[in-house]
């Protein structure tokens, strides 16, 4: 049997009666990704479905080659001449000071299918205010669909509103006590994405390579320690 890899790990394993079960929420970093259809500056994958792109060590150069057509759209910073990346991405940040993205943390529970989803306005960038959960305080997951957070024994309980008028409310319940591991594993496939990053600059934009992923990796607070106590 294969060792699995932490950034593999779907959800949280719990160990009851000798027995492992693994549960049955599971926590990803995403990005939306609308918009990314007619991008044409470099090779992107075929826009999900739902339009939403999960973030992690495991996605194909097309699929990171989409994370990056959203991040530089959603800034609105050119593409071109892509030799000059570097100096375009530093040209908006001395302008903006500041790199956004849209997205933050999907959560799921796989047996009912219920999916609590970023709203609008809620940014990749943000993902680490998840933590304040640990300390039962409120949180911003964006509108449109809005979500609640309520506190019960134990939990946290998220209710987000139908997304169309035949959609069914969605609500997942998440146990304190499981949020760092979920978090953790959140942490992990990010960290596996920023080595993709450095992987597909280095081969679509060489002089751009560096700089991105340290760009990336202190907008999106990526590879610093997650402090969860």
């Amino acid at each position: 049997m294969r060792s699995i890899r932490a950034d593999e790990v779907p959800g949280v394993i719990r160990r009851r009666s000798a027995a492992i079960i693994v549960t049955v929420i599971l926590m990803d970093a995403v990005l939306e990704t609308y918009g990314t259809a007619d991008f044409t500056a470099w090779p992107v994958a075929e826009p999900p479905q739902d339009g939403i792109l999960a973030l992690s060590g495991q996605m194909s150069p097309a699929e990171v080659g989409t994370a990056m057509a959203v991040v530089f759209s959603y800034a609105g910073i050119p593409t071109a001449p892509i030799s000059d990346l570097h100096h375009l991405l530093d040209r908006h940040l001395a302008e903006a000071e500041t790199l956004l993205a849209p997205g933050g943390l999907r959560v799921r529970d796989t047996a009912t299918n219920a999916e609590i989803l970023p709203g609008c306005c809620c940014g990749l960038e943000s993902w680490r205010e998840w933590r304040d959960v640990l300390r039962k305080q409120h949180i911003w997951l964006g509108h449109d669909p809005d979500t609640g957070l309520e506190y019960i024994a134990g939990a946290v309980r998220l209710k987000q509103e139908p997304r169309s008028p035949l959609s069914p409310m969605h609500e997942v319940e998440i146990r304190l006590d499981d949020l760092p591991a979920l978090l953790t594993t959140v942490h992990l496939r990010l960290q596996g994405f920023l080595g993709l990053v450095g992987r597909w600059a280095s081969e679509t934009t060489p002089r751009a390579a560096d700089r991105l992923v340290t760009v990336f990796d202190e907008n999106f607070e990526i590879t610093g320690p997650l402090e969860l106590g």
